[in-house]
């Protein structure tokens, strides 16, 4: 096996500098076509919904879409100009929905005076809805339709 393996390490630069190595074609996921030696743009974004009522949720504790655009939002260390109009004391003056009360707390249950560290980054959860077709089929049911099926049956 070692025999067999030194050479071919041997060849494998030699193949990148004379760029001899085969280009196979990429996995088509979203992004389809290309190869995976090719670096193609990433297609261009679906328009973001402005101004439309808030989505459904499908599930408990599901967290909620964000209603608006948010491309030019700035959420680092720094700042969370979420915060300007969700925050506890913004968004009686806004209108705009409170941050969850979870928010506020700690890993322990404790209530803190601001939002948690680790709930701070709120595109971790929450994302912008998007006039989009969707990647792929989905049969998934929310949990209003599984129960109505249940009380059917």
């Amino acid at each position: 096996m070692k025999k067999l393996l030194i050479p071919l390490l041997l060849a494998l630069p030699a193949a990148l500098v004379a760029n001899e190595l085969v280009d196979p074609p990429a996995p088509d996921g979203l992004r389809r076509g290309g190869t995976i030696l090719q670096d193609n743009p990433a297609p261009p974004l679906a328009g973001e919904r402005a101004g439309i009522h808030r989505a459904t949720r499908n599930y408990p504790e599901q967290p909620p879409m964000i209603p608006h655009p948010i491309r030019e939002y700035q959420v680092d260390k720094n700042f969370n100009q979420c915060l300007v109009c969700h925050s506890r004391s913004q968004s009686v003056q806004t209108g705009a929905p409170m941050v969850s009360i979870t928010h506020y707390w700690n890993r322990e249950g404790q209530a803190l005076g601001a939002v948690s560290p680790r709930r701070y980054f709120c595109t971790q959860c929450h994302v912008p809805q998007h006039d989009t077709r969707a990647a792929s089929d989905n049969r998934f049911k929310g949990i209003d339709a599984v129960f109505r099926e249940s009380q059917d049956n």
